[in-house]
C-alpha cells in the first residue's frame, strides 16, 4: 500500500520512520515545502520507501491535486493546524482515509459527508491530543461512576539538560508553544465551569504542583477547554471536576506570567526602527536558537491522566502514565515519537481494517485503545497504571 505524508517537519520525520518499517506500506510519498532539505535528511537516514515531492500547503488547489493524483490509500497530515481542514477536505474528495495529530476543530464539519462516502477521518491521533485521550479512556472505563478527571501532558528537557533559565527546549514549533501560552482555558471545579482568559493561565491561583513518580515535582497550568471532554468521553452530570493541564519544570510558569503581563506574547506588529514585527515573533526569532537541544541531550514526554469516583461502591483513583525519552540512535525526540508514531499506528490500523468506522472519529472512543497502547510500548514507551483507594488527587496553589 501507498501512504501520502503531508509535512516532514519534526513530527513528520517520526511518521516516516515508523511507516518505513511497516509491513503494510510499500511506498511513502512525503510532501514538504522544503523538498531538497527533506531529500537530504532521508538520504542520510537510508530510507528506502520514501519519495519526496514539493508541496506548498498554502496553495489549496496544489494540495488537492497532489492528494487526488498520488494514488495513495491513506493521507497522514503533519502540517500545521491552519492547513488541517483543507488537507482533510482533499482526502475526503479523493476518497481516501485521513489521519492527523491536530485538534478536530473545523474538520468536524465533514462528519456527514464522510459518513455518506464511508471514509474514515481520524484527527487528534497524536500525543496531546491523542495519547492522553487513549489513557483517559482506559482510566474512565475502570470506574462505575466518575466524579472527576484531570489530564496532564508535557514535553520538556530531561533534568540533566534543563540548563537554561526557563528549563525548556524546543521539540515543537516554538511559535505554536507561545500561542498556546495565551490560549483561553475552561475547567470544571466543584461542578462550576471556570473560564480562564488566555492572559491568566499562568496566574498563581490557576497553577498547581504535581508529583510525577520517577520524575519529581512539576507545575501544571490550564491547557485549553477541558469541559468539552465530558461529552467526548460520555461522562454524566455527576462529574464535578474536569481539568486539562500542561506540565513544566518549576519556575517556568512564573517566568511566562511576567512575560504575558509585559505583553511579550502580543501578536499585533509594532514598528521598531522601520521593521514591523510583533513582540511574539521577536521572541520566537530571539529565543529559538538559544533553546535547542544538543546532539546527545534528551527530551522527556509525560502524559498522566487521573480519574476518580466510585468502583463497586468504594472511592478509587485510577492513574495512567506514559513516559518517553529521545531515542539517541535515531535522533528522534520523545515529542516526535509520541506524536508521529501514534499517527502512524492509527493509519496502519485503518489500512489493516482494525479501524473501519466511517466519519470523523476520536481516539477517546473509536480506536482499539489497548492495541494502540501495546504498539506504543513495543516502540519503547513506558506505560504504567496505578489504583488507589479514595481520591488521591491533591492540588496545591489551585485557587
Amino acid at each position: 500500500m501507498k501512504a501520502l505524508l503531508l509535512g516532514l517537519g519534526l513530527q513528520g520525520k517520526a511518521v516516516a520512520h515508523d511507516l518505513e518499517r511497516s509491513l503494510f506500506i510499500h511506498e511513502i510519498i512525503a510532501a514538504d515545502l522544503e523538498a531538497e532539505k527533506t531529500r537530504d535528511y532521508l538520504s542520510r537516514h537510508d530510507y528506502k520507501k520514501v519519495r519526496v515531492v514539493s508541496l506548498d500547503a498554502s496553495q489549496e488547489e496544489e494540495m488537492r491535486r497532489l492528494v487526488r493524483e498520488s494514488g495513495a490509500q491513506i493521507a497522514i497530515s503533519m502540517l500545521p493546524i491552519t492547513f488541517g481542514y483543507r488537507a482533510a477536505r482533499a482526502a475526503l474528495d479523493a476518497g481516501i482515509p485521513y489521519v492527523s495529530s491536530n485538534y478536530t476543530g473545523q474538520v468536524a464539519e465533514l462528519q456527514h459527508e464522510a459518513l455518506e462516502k464511508g471514509i474514515t477521518i481520524l484527527p487528534e491521533m497524536g500525543m496531546d491530543p491523542g495519547d492522553d485521550l487513549l489513557l483517559g479512556r482506559m482510566a474512565i472505563s475502570e470506574l462505575d461512576e466518575v466524579r472527576g478527571f484531570y489530564s496532564y501532558g508535557g514535553g520538556l528537557p530531561e533534568p540533566s539538560c534543563a540548563d537554561n533559565p526557563i528549563r525548556y527546549k524546543i521539540t515543537w514549533t516554538f511559535d505554536g508553544v507561545l500561542k498556546s501560552y495565551v490560549r483561553p482555558a475552561l475547567i470544571l471545579r466543584d461542578g462550576k465551569e471556570i473560564s480562564i482568559s488566555g492572559t491568566d493561565i499562568f496566574k498563581e491561583k490557576y497553577v498547581h504542583s504535581v508529583e510525577v513518580p520517577e520524575i519529581g515535582k512539576m507545575e501544571a497550568y490550564p491547557n485549553g477547554d477541558a469541559v468539552k471532554y465530558m461529552d467526548i468521553f460520555g461522562l454524566g452530570k455527576k462529574v464535578k471536576h474536569m481539568g486539562r493541564f500542561g506540565l513544566r519544570w518549576p519556575g517556568h510558569c512564573q517566568f511566562w506570567r511576567v512575560m504575558v503581563d509585559l505583553a511579550f506574547l502580543e501578536e499585533t506588529p509594532e514598528n521598531l526602527d522601520g521593521i514591523s514585527i510583533s513582540p511574539r515573533r521577536f521572541l520566537v526569532r530571539h529565543l529559538e536558537p538559544r533553546l535547542q537541544f544538543q546532539e546527545k541531550e534528551r527530551d522527556l514526554v509525560i502524559i498522566q491522566v487521573q480519574a476518580w469516583g466510585l468502583k463497586d461502591g468504594r472511592e478509587k483513583t485510577i492513574t495512567y502514565r506514559l513516559l518517553d525519552y529521545r531515542d539517541l540512535a535515531t535522533g528522534l525526540f520523545a515529542m516526535n515519537r509520541t506524536v508521529g508514531y501514534t499517527a502512524s499506528i492509527g493509519a496502519q490500523m485503518i489500512l489493516s481494517g482494525k479501524i473501519r468506522k466511517p466519519g470523523v472519529l476520536s481516539p477517546a472512543k473509536d480506536v482499539p485503545v489497548r492495541e494502540v497502547l501495546r504498539e506504543l510500548e513495543a516502540r519503547g514507551m513506558k506505560i504504567s497504571r496505578q489504583v488507589e483507594e479514595g481520591n488521591k488527587l491533591v492540588l496545591k496553589n489551585d485557587g
